[in-house]
């Protein structure tokens, strides 16, 4: 009887290997949304209006007037912008390792939730800061993290939309780009460049202030990432920052009037 030949453990991953993977996970991912940015931003820049009058929003409406067929293209968004991620943890797998590899788990959840908690508070008051100075200067559009019915299911999308960005960014960007890149042979500090910059890049559609911001705050996390080894403090902290700017503005439009 034929016995089949038992697969090798894991691939050999050489950096021309390594390479096309990036490519591959990012061209399903954040780099077709970094192209999208940059479309985006040459519209802003070409229209009629001064990028400030313009608005960038984050979490909108998908069906006006019928809020159980907006809730359920909502989930479905969020479903298939994080699946992504487990392209990724297939990969890792692939080539015997895992997300626990780059930190994304569950395996320290004090450490990671102070860490995250600490690295939010820091961020997050200098990202609004530097949000109202470049957007008073005239180099962003008028940023709106929400725009959604006042339905029951408001803040629950809000919240959900902030962790999907949260893991979606942190796992591929920080965590898994990072591992790839140094596992190719690059420098610490260039992988890192290259990551920030990515970061920037599909921010584009905010205008120049929320490429700057990202690229600063890609810097950040990826050195917390390399000196920490885990993904899983920048994935509380991106989520935490995220849903203190989307739940904060559903209460706060146009009731303080610092608020663009």
């Amino acid at each position: 009887m034929h016995t089949p030949t038992p697969l090798a453990d894991s691939p050999v991953l050489g950096p021309k290997l390594i390479r096309a993977e990036i490519l591959v996970v990012m061209s399903v991912s954040l780099g077709a949304s970094a192209l999208v940015a940059f479309v985006r931003l040459i519209g802003a820049l070409t229209a009629p209006k001064e990028l400030k009058g313009q608005q960038a929003v984050l979490v909108g409406s998908m069906a006006p007037g019928r809020p159980w067929l907006d809730l359920t293209l909502q989930l479905v968004q969020i479903a298939i912008a994080v699946a992504p991620v487990g392209l990724v943890a297939y990969l890792l797998v692939r080539s015997g390792e895992s997300l626990r590899t780059i930190g994304a788990d569950f395996r320290r959840p004090g450490g990671d939730l102070a860490r995250g908690a600490a690295l939010a508070a820091v961020i997050g008051g200098s990202g609004l800061a530097f949000y109202l100075l470049v957007w008073a200067l005239g180099v962003n559009l008028t940023v709106v993290p929400g725009q959604l019915p006042e339905v029951w299911w408001q803040v629950p999308v809000l919240l959900l939309a902030a962790a999907q960005n949260g893991v979606l960014e942190e796992v591929l960007v920080a965590g898994y780009l990072l591992h790839r890149l140094g596992q190719a042979g690059w420098t610490p500090w260039k992988a890192v460049v290259v990551s920030s910059l990515l970061r920037g890049s599909y921010h584009l559609y905010q205008g120049f202030g929320g490429f700057v911001g990202n690229v600063v705050m890609g810097l950040v996390f990826g050195r917390l990432y390399q000196r920490w080894g885990r993904a899983m403090p920048l994935v509380v902290a991106h989520t935490l920052i995220d849903a203190v700017a989307f739940v904060g503005y559903a209460f706060l439009r146009d009731r303080v009037s610092w608020l663009p």
